[in-house]
């Protein structure tokens, strides 16, 4: 008796804390709390309506209330799974289904007064001719659980029938017990197939959610990505280039980088998510030159001093445009790398570059990589106001002002794989 009152307790406080989370987790709708709730509580009263007929302090007098008791049981029992199913979501067929088990309902209230599914009598409680009613319907709400359980975790994407299976063990080893030793376990069994179908509803859910969000974020970055191409292609095509020069800086920013990992450089920093911000964000170097004139822009010569001055100013703009465009709409390490890259492309090794002069390893490591790239590309290509040079003649120039407007570890990488940038 003591291990039967300890499973019960052990029952109840289960319900209840599972009861407790639903009332206070936010991942559900006020429809589905409803019918966990009930599911719950009613898996409470059934437990504690069994106690009080099989405690073992039976008294002939109270058979009129353990009646009204046993009725009570005996009624929800069966409709444990269809109140779990509509939780899970299969709302409309359990609602339909309820009917049915009305019936159930009304032949034990119609049988209870002659004894016919169950009686009392001077030693206890006793099964009648008609108990089989009882047993077929729950028999039946066991089948329909387990065929809703599959049907529900067809909807998922991680559905996991080993889970479904190991459910029904739990629930048959429950009710075995007191079927064939007259050990009461069953509704503990029932209490913790429960939350075995909670857990793996909720991790259904979760991986769902997880797999939602991870391919919105996908999108997301993919609209990303087109959207600074097109604004950066937009600013490109100004200066009469139809967009090659952000297509090749982007592959020579991201084989650069690259080789330099593959190197031993500055693998502290460069990392898979560093090679993929550049080849996002490369193409965005040169955006702040929407600020600058077509008459400077287009000039077909050499720039004045003070034309040049003007042209300068498309680093700090870019950085100030970036921020524009990007902020709020993805999250602040990313901004800050694409500011980066526009802004200080332009900075010197030796600190004679522009806008804010800074010096080496003071010059983040993403606008020192894009300044190689740049000058290279642009040093080969032609331009409207100079033919292009041999890349043999660019590499000579890269390699000469190495130490003095680029990194030195960088233009050694360079060097290093000269081929596979002549290729591009």
């Amino acid at each position: 008796m003591n291990f039967y009152s300890s499973t019960i307790l052990l029952t109840e406080l289960l319900m209840i804390a599972m009861t407790i989370h639903v009332l206070s987790y936010s991942g559900f709708t006020k429809d589905q709390k409803r019918w966990f709730i009930v599911t719950f509580v009613s898996i409470m009263i059934c437990a504690l309506a069994e106690f009080c007929v099989h405690c073992g302090y039976y008294n002939p007098k109270f058979a009129l209330p353990l009646t009204v008791i046993t009725v009570i049981q005996f009624s929800l029992a069966p409709m444990l799974g269809v109140f779990f199913l509509g939780a899970l979501g299969i709302r409309d067929k359990a609602r339909y289904v309820l009917g049915f088990f009305g019936v159930h309902i009304g032949c034990e209230i119609a049988l209870a007064p002659f004894g016919k599914v169950f009686y009392f009598n001077e030693q206890g409680y006793f099964r009648g001719d008609f108990f089989i009613i009882y047993e077929a319907f729950y028999i039946v709400s066991l089948i329909y659980l387990v065929i809703g359980l599959f049907i529900v975790g067809r909807r998922f994407h991680h559905r996991d029938q080993l889970t479904i299976g190991m459910l029904v063990l739990v629930i048959v080893a429950g009710i075995m017990p007191m079927t064939l030793y007259k050990i009461n376990v069953t509704y503990t069994a029932i209490a913790m197939g429960a939350c075995i179908c909670y857990i793996y509803y909720n991790d259904l859910v979760q991986q769902d959610i997880k797999d939602a969000l991870i391919s919105n974020q996908e999108k997301i970055s993919g609209m990303q990505e087109h959207i600074i191409t097109g604004l950066a292609t937009l600013i490109e095509s100004r200066d009469m280039d139809t967009g090659e020069h952000i297509t090749r800086t982007g592959a020579l920013v991201k084989l650069l980088s690259e080789d330099a990992r593959a190197d031993g450089v500055y693998t502290e920093t460069i990392d898979d998510r560093f090679i993929s911000l550049m080849c996002t964000l490369a193409p965005m170097h040169d955006i702040g030159k929407i600020v600058v004139p077509d008459s400077i822009l287009k000039k077909p010569a050499r720039l004045t001093i003070d034309e040049y001055e003007v042209m300068k100013k498309h680093a700090a703009a870019g950085g100030k445009v970036v921020r524009e465009v990007l902020n709020g709409i993805t999250d602040e390490s990313y901004v800050s790398f694409a500011a980066d890259i526009a802004t200080y492309h332009h900075e010197r090794w030796d600190g004679k570059g522009y806008p804010s002069g800074l010096k080496g390893t003071g010059i983040p490591l993403s606008a020192r990589i894009m300044a190689i790239a740049d000058v290279y590309d642009a040093l080969i290509s032609e331009r409207c106001y100079k033919a292009p040079i041999p890349p043999e003649m660019a590499f000579k120039i890269i390699e000469d002002e190495s130490g003095s407007h680029f990194d030195p570890q960088l233009v050694q990488v360079f060097l290093n794989h000269k081929e596979e940038f002549l290729k591009i």
